[in-house]
């Protein structure tokens, strides 16, 4: 049955098909025949309980440079959809909620993944914390005590702000760093929020494996291993792709939060662990689809788009 699908996402001009996750879902849709269309979050609107965007027909191809051919925009309701991919990226901000707000609005008549409410509760370095069996030790706070506190008992520590993300202000500190009043000093300066500080696991220099789970199940994995001279394996800051498959312990991981992905509505999620340790539960806007089929593994596009069918059906 074809489907009518919105994508809410940042332009669609500026992505990098070879490694963009979102592209690689609205190449398998398409591939389906589902009817396409595309909105930036700012082009939303809100009359009473009424939500619609200034949308328009997309049509891809997987070409570089020529990958996108927009319509002409019209303003239509989200509910006249059946299905809308949230998959605009961080910073997971006040705009970023609001828009959550609104798509809650319409789902799950029209089915929105992932569920914008669990989004919305399940931001990637606090959801994590409900697991701290699985978890390296971690604190969160901005409170310089209790980071000294951690810090003389763990040693070297990566500190990083709560809602950062694709690796940007990830520090790592050593037990006696002198540059840790000055960082203090900046991350008060620059960021509201309280502050990621964990246990620097040196295991990461071979690899922060990104595993991918579509409605709580592991469809395949990426080891991103960082370069020499850094400590962020993110992709998008010089970290290598290469292929991987599932230890014992990452398969008991998966099992142990699988369900509670699923209750949620939280289809499409990318979760990172480094030496069997779980570091975060990616559900913004998770990435690693296109690396894994590069290198071989799965084209998990596919099972996250049997997942939404299935989904849909089953609401009919």
């Amino acid at each position: 049955m074809a489907l009518t699908v919105a994508v809410q996402m940042d332009p669609i001009e500026k992505i990098n098909i070879a490694g963009d996750s979102t592209f690689a879902l609205l190449l398998e849709a398409q591939a389906r025949g589902h009817e396409l269309f595309y909105y930036t979050p700012d082009r939303l609107g809100m009359r009473g309980r009424d939500v619609a965007a200034r949308m328009q027909k997309l049509t891809v191809r997987d070409v570089v440079g020529d990958h996108a051919t927009l319509g002409e925009p019209e303003v239509r309701d989200l509910a006249g959809m059946d299905v809308i991919l949230l998959r605009q990226d961080p910073p997971f901000d006040l705009a970023y909620i609001t828009s959550t707000h609104m798509l809650e609005q319409v789902h799950p008549k029209t089915l929105v993944v992932n569920d914008p409410a669990s989004v919305r509760n399940a931001p990637e370095k606090l959801f994590v914390m409900n697991y701290p069996q699985l978890m390296p030790p971690t604190l969160v706070t901005r409170d310089r005590d209790m980071i000294e506190a951690f810090r003389a008992e763990h040693g070297d520590v990566v500190m990083k702000p709560l809602h950062g993300h694709g690796g940007s202000a990830v520090f790592k500190i050593s037990r006696r760093d002198p540059n840790f009043g000055s960082l203090f000093d900046m991350f008060s300066v620059t960021f509201r929020e309280p502050w990621v500080i964990q246990r620097f696991l040196p295991a990461v220099a071979k690899g922060d494996k990104r595993i991918i789970l579509v409605d709580g199940e592991p469809r395949g994995a990426v080891n991103r291993v960082p370069a020499e001279d850094d400590i962020r394996s993110n992709m998008v800051r010089g970290g290598a792709a290469v292929a991987t498959e599932l230890t014992p312990r990452e398969r008991e991981i998966c099992d142990t939060i699988g369900p509670e992905l699923k209750r949620r509505g939280l289809v499409f999620v990318g979760i990172d662990v480094i030496d069997g340790l779980l570091t975060e539960i990616n559900v913004t806007s998770p990435t690693g689809l296109r690396a894994i089929k590069r290198l071989g593994g799965p084209d998990i596009a596919v099972d996250v788009w049997n997942a939404i069918e299935a989904r849909r059906s089953a609401a009919a």
